[in-house]
């Protein structure tokens, strides 16, 4: 099959990249490739860029076999790499067993606490100096709403993140694509996405914030945008101070009640 990108994809990456400086040259890039649609396209696309950029960086690609299953055949993965001459690595992280013996803790964030140490730990030991992942638009508005949900606070992840304990910068250069386009592109380079083999796949808060925001939708279909909007820095954001400690409500209690002042 022809390598291509069409344009608005093409423009949509650049967009990215340019606007929260991504990339610059020389750059060694790890792509964390799980084999699912969204890191499956952002491997391609990379290749493409690569390709076309004014500035020379590498990329490789990385997949962690979490052990959920006994059959997992990295092959196709590893076949569609070499086809666009994107070096493959693979390495196995028993994250099904700490899971196992996790005690209650939430499963999800024990599952991607682990994957992103070893994607980091490995970066680092092979000489990458950036970090891909292929989250998109609809992760970074879910990830804000279960934030604000779950954990009362208005925060979402970064374009861009610096890890200074590491030296590695994360990257996301799919974030101005939606999910539902990102799941027509294995049109465009002929893979067949891997099925998730995570025991929870559908049935994490993750889904729970897909389907609210599917649900309130129907009723208002300004919704996604809204959430979208919230979460940029704004000059009409208004939110109250953060919360006092006790002592610095202390302070201002005495102040208050001090008769002289």
């Amino acid at each position: 099959m022809k390598k291509h990108l069409p344009e608005q994809y093409f423009a949509r990456l650049c967009r990215a990249i340019t606007e929260f400086d991504m990339i610059a040259a020389g750059d060694k890039i790890l792509i964390g490739l799980s084999g699912g649609k969204d890191s499956t396209f952002l491997t391609y696309a990379l290749s493409i860029l690569r390709q076309r950029s004014a500035k020379p960086f590498e990329i490789a690609a990385l997949t962690i076999d979490p052990l959920f299953t006994d059959d997992f055949d990295p092959k196709p993965i590893s076949d569609f790499c070499a086809d666009l001459e994107v070096p493959f690595y693979t390495q196995k992280t028993d994250i099904a067993g700490i899971i196992k013996n996790n005690d209650g803790k939430d499963p999800c964030f024990t599952c991607a606490f682990f994957r992103r140490g070893t994607i980091n730990n490995f970066a680092v030991e092979h000489g990458f100096n950036k970090i891909a992942y292929a989250h998109h638009h609809d992760d970074a508005v879910e990830t804000f709403l279960m934030g604000l949900l779950y954990s009362g606070q208005i925060k979402t992840f970064m374009p861009t993140t610096y890890l200074d304990r590491k030296n590695l910068t994360v990257i996301r250069p799919l974030l101005y694509f939606r999910e539902h386009e990102l799941k027509e592109t294995p049109k465009i380079h002929g893979f067949t996405p891997i099925p998730s083999p995570c025991p929870l796949n559908g049935l994490t808060k993750r889904q729970e914030a897909k389907d609210m925001i599917a649900s309130l939708e129907k009723s208002n279909p300004e919704i996604y945008p809204h959430l979208a909007a919230a979460m940029r820095q704004s000059p009409t954001s208004e939110l109250w101070p953060a919360e006092l400690t006790r002592e610095e409500l202390r302070v201002k209690h005495l102040q208050f009640w001090n008769k002289s002042k």
